[in-house]
């Protein structure tokens, strides 16, 4: 049997259907019901937030300015698309008109946000950290008034870690707790990225972790004037229980 009629419908086939439109062509795919979920809009979603007693917000342009008993923040949400205002001088408004479901989830991220400024300008936020060591005692110096932070012999390393705090966050040792750090500012953004600078700096790179123990690790946060100890303990024993952890295995590991 001759394939000739059968290339013929083909060829007649494709020609017919590359003179539709793109749309036309594309493959049929029945809506679903998330498909549904995500095109539905909220007409209106709105978020409120107390200003407590001696703070006062400016807001201008949706660049938030808070100013409380600790010091002045500053926040630039220009890149929110959202109705911020001042109902009164006790509570800020937060819409969203015609949001979908990530737009609308916004209303909770900015008003945490704000929020987080009027507590660090009226408490201020502490971290805790403390460095581990198993065998190359770790040396941590604070030096230029709290701002730097100088850590030398980690694995027993020459070369001397330098990390800066980033701006409005201070450092300083713990006099009562030995190998321990405590980061205070108003800025949560500013004191936990400096925190982090800390831990990243010290990771252990390209060695068995099971047997190089050596760490900074972050303890607890709280804020300045309210310290959880609770939380602390809480950190300390799971640290604890992790450090004994890898030392189980490297002795496993090594039998």
């Amino acid at each position: 049997m001759s394939t000739l009629p059968v290339r013929r419908y083909f060829i007649l086939f494709y020609f017919f259907n590359s003179t539709r439109s793109f749309s036309a062509r594309a493959p049929f795919r029945p809506q679903t019901p998330d498909d549904q979920a995500a095109k539905m809009k909220d007409i209106y979603k709105d978020e409120t937030l107390a200003i407590p007693e001696g703070v006062t917000v400016e807001i201008k342009a949706r660049i938030i300015k808070v100013t409380g008993p600790r010091g002045t923040l500053e926040k630039n949400l220009r890149h929110v698309d959202m109705e911020i205002r001042k109902v009164s001088e006790e509570q800020i408004k937060f819409v969203v008109w015609h949001g979908a479901r990530k737009h609308v989830a916004c209303l909770r991220t900015v008003r945490s946000l704000i929020n987080n400024m009027i507590i660090g300008v009226t408490k201020g936020f502490r971290y805790k950290m403390r460095y581990v060591y198993a065998h190359f005692p770790i040396n941590v110096n604070v030096i230029e008034d709290g701002r730097v932070v100088e850590i030398r012999n980690f694995l027993g390393q020459k070369v001397v870690f330098k990390v800066n705090m980033l701006e409005g966050v201070s450092v300083n040792t713990q006099s009562t707790q030995k190998d321990e750090l405590i980061l205070e500012g108003n800025s949560l953004e500013n004191v936990s990225q400096s925190a982090a600078s800390i831990q990243q700096i010290c990771a252990v790179k390209n060695k068995d972790i099971r047997k190089f123990l050596d760490v900074s690790s972050f303890l607890a946060r709280s804020c300045c004037d309210a310290l959880d100890e609770d939380g602390i303990g809480r950190a300390c024993r799971k640290m604890k229980a992790a450090f004994g952890y890898f030392r189980k295995m490297f002795v496993s590991w090594i039998c």
